[in-house]
């Protein structure tokens, strides 16, 4: 049962992210086992089942990242992140080029939300398509967006934007891939079971929006 990080989780990620070699990571290996995996999995477990209850029809699978960075894709840096997280997402589906709902921490914050991050061209083509055509559904969408403070959109734009449909969905309008995304510092619900909550009702919240991008990645695959 999920009980709560602990502040030496938080020692631990910046120790890795300052120490990022294998000698370090051996000596502390027990340290992220108990003080970050451990809670990791507990907290995407409980996840996973209230808001599979919730949204049973998606039939999402929980996914938790692993400490160890793939060693073709190094690019210089160590052999270990420094992140952890977990994700939610069509079983056999990259949350890359379909939506999925995540949570992770990081030595600075942690942070949950959901999105596309590299969305393929063309479901962007179509989430255009339907603000020209029918910009309604999007308009609602946004100002509930707009009138809460703790998720806020992501996702890079377009150096030459795409078109002007207005102040209100301009910013869905011209990006290559869209995200949610609330980052907190440490401290606080993340020490305690009442975190579980916490990130269930964020997914919650977020859901109409995966649905949306869920829709137009199905429809991408026709």
């Amino acid at each position: 049962m999920f009980q709560g990080f602990s502040p030496k989780a938080n020692e631990f990620l910046w120790g890795i992210r300052l120490n990022n070699d294998r000698g370090w990571f051996e000596a502390h290996k027990q340290e992220y086992l108990d003080l970050v995996a451990a809670p990791l999995r507990e907290l995407g477990d409980e996840v996973i089942q209230a808001f599979g209850e919730l949204f049973p029809k998606w039939g999402l699978n929980l996914h938790v990242s692993r400490i160890y960075r793939d060693a073709r894709r190094l690019h210089g840096r160590g052999p270990y992140k420094d992140h952890m997280w977990f994700v939610l997402r069509r079983p056999g589906e990259s949350w890359t080029v379909r939506p999925a709902f995540y949570f992770e921490v990081a030595p600075e914050s942690y942070a949950m939300g959901m999105g596309c991050y590299d969305a393929p061209p063309a479901m962007m083509v179509r989430l255009r398509a339907r603000i020209d055509q029918a910009p309604k559904p999007l308009e609602k969408l946004a100002r509930r967006l707009n009138r809460q403070d703790r998720f806020r959109l992501e996702g890079q734009e377009y150096k030459r934007p795409k078109g002007d449909p207005g102040p209100l969905l301009y910013p869905w309008y011209n990006r290559k891939g869209l995200a949610l995304s609330w980052e907190q510092n440490w401290g606080g619900t993340l020490y305690t079971p009442a975190l579980v909550q916490e990130v269930v009702e964020g997914f919650q919240f977020l859901a109409p929006y995966y649905e949306l991008l869920d829709r137009l990645a199905a429809e991408e695959q026709i």
